[in-house]
């Protein structure tokens, strides 16, 4: 008879995973340490025109949450595509969202697609359709048991659409906008138990639109005055996120929150003596609670050589050590491969950096989130992965070559407490391991733990 194979995964939760208020939070190291290895729900509801010369999305659609939720190629988000990056080992999700098409502009035109945005403010209300979807999707996630970051993502970065710069006289016009956003996003989650986490900005830039460190696209790619504008705004905009949090109060006065380096920078490379600034500037947020604040960096090397990147990654690890994680744990929000055709002609080279970059990050405490790949455009619709070989190597990163099936493999004669599903649904008293082979393959609560059967 076929030996059924158990593996353990977690304490069960009690059902709904969401629904514990009053209940003491882990702490953000414990928070990074269960997350284990996560994905990027990218080119979804982070969608947007990104362009105020060219509102096509505005213009040429009916708006709806659906609209903005494909107009980048991807399917409708269903639970399944959840259910499937659960079972495959990953524990968390990152939502990126985008808020400001979803605000209260009535989307006037000076004429075509181009914005009146001087006549047309976006307000600070957010859409109560748009909140209803992003709140489903995140029940996707949360309803798998998994953690789920959700954020502010491109009303930042280098689009003409972005309202949130890192510029302190933008900080200060922005203000108000910024913490009633967050407060409303307070509210309407702040019931959720600790697998919800909130990430304050996505890659926040200056004036310029710096990449690698403030004022690098300033003449002579640095300005000290335009730098330090830019540090002290992003500084005062986590400082802000924090306190439009808690003040909400309810599980929000304990939930663990992330704020971004400048830009989201990594502080990689020696080729400017800049590249650490955005690391060194970063502060830590003043808060009422301690230790539940953890700090985001990106990371996209190129993977043309293996040796060359393999260092360039323990250097990495190394500078988050000294300048973040003395401070606060630190999570990879995204990472992936900065080589064009990296999937194609490096892909070997990709694979083993992604196994490396798992590997390292993990021995050090540090969650990582692929950023969108792994499952594309019509393959979430499945759901299955159209990059399964990279999905093995960053599961073996984390879990070891012998990959998710291998960990702290037990076999059990009997299992004489509750069986249920990853939802809560009890499936019976107790089984046999001839009844657990006709379950199926899976995850289940099993003795109030979370197991597979492979």
């Amino acid at each position: 008879m076929k030996k059924t194979i158990l593996i353990f995964l977690g304490m069960l939760m009690t059902f709904p995973v969401w629904a514990q208020p009053g209940a003491d939070f882990e702490s953000a190291k414990d928070a990074v340490k269960n997350m284990r290895v996560g994905w990027n729900l990218g080119n979804t509801l982070d969608s947007n025109s990104g362009d105020v010369q060219n509102m096509w999305i505005e213009k040429w659609t009916s708006r709806t949450p659906s609209d903005y939720e494909k107009a980048w190629g991807q399917p409708v988000t269903k639970p399944a595509l959840m259910k499937m990056f659960k079972e495959a080992g990953f524990n968390a999700i990152r939502v990126p969202v985008t808020w400001y098409p979803h605000m209260e502009a009535k989307w006037k035109f000076k004429s075509g697609t181009i914005w009146d945005i001087d006549n047309d403010d976006i307000g600070t209300k957010i859409n109560a359709a748009w909140m209803k979807r992003v709140h489903e999707v995140v029940d996707y996630v949360i309803n798998q048991g998994m953690y789920c970051i959700l954020n502010i993502h491109h009303d930042t970065g280098a689009a003409n659409t972005a309202w949130l710069v890192a510029d302190e006289a933008e900080y200060a016009k922005q203000r108000e906008r910024f913490e009633a956003v967050w407060t409303q996003i307070a509210e309407e989650f702040k019931d959720y138990d600790e697998h919800l986490l909130f990430e304050a900005y996505n890659e926040m830039l200056d004036i310029k639109d710096s990449w690698c460190f403030a004022s690098f696209a300033a003449s002579g790619n640095y300005n000290a005055t335009i730098a330090k504008s830019a540090y002290n705004a992003i500084n005062s905009y986590a400082q802000s996120f924090v306190n439009a949090v808690r003040a909400t109060g309810g599980n929000n006065s304990q939930r663990n929150l992330i704020v971004n380096t400048y830009g989201a920078c990594s502080g990689s490379g020696t080729w400017n003596t800049h590249l650490k600034d955005p690391l060194k500037e970063m502060k830590l947020p003043e808060d009422k609670v301690a230790n539940h604040l953890i700090f985001e960096i990106h990371s996209y090397p190129d993977i043309k050589n293996l040796n060359n990147v393999k260092s360039e990654v323990r250097s990495m690890v190394s500078a988050w050590k000294t300048y973040l994680q003395n401070k606060a744990p630190v999570i990879v929000g995204e990472w992936g491969s900065g080589t064009e055709n990296g999937y194609s002609a490096y892909r070997s080279n990709m694979l083993s950096f992604a196994q490396y970059f798992v590997e390292q990050t993990k021995a050090s405490d540090i969650a990582t989130f692929y950023w969108m790949g792994l499952s594309d455009g019509n393959h979430r619709s499945v759901p299955e992965f159209n990059e399964q070989d990279l999905v093995d190597a960053i599961i073996k990163g984390y879990y070891g070559e012998n990959g998710y099936s291998g960990i702290d493999a037990v076999s059990a004669p009997r299992l004489p407490t509750g069986v249920y599903t990853l939802q809560g649904v009890k499936l019976a008293e107790s089984m046999s391991p001839q009844q657990m082979q006709q379950l199926g393959k899976g995850v289940y609560i099993i003795d109030g733990k979370k197991m597979v059967v492979r």
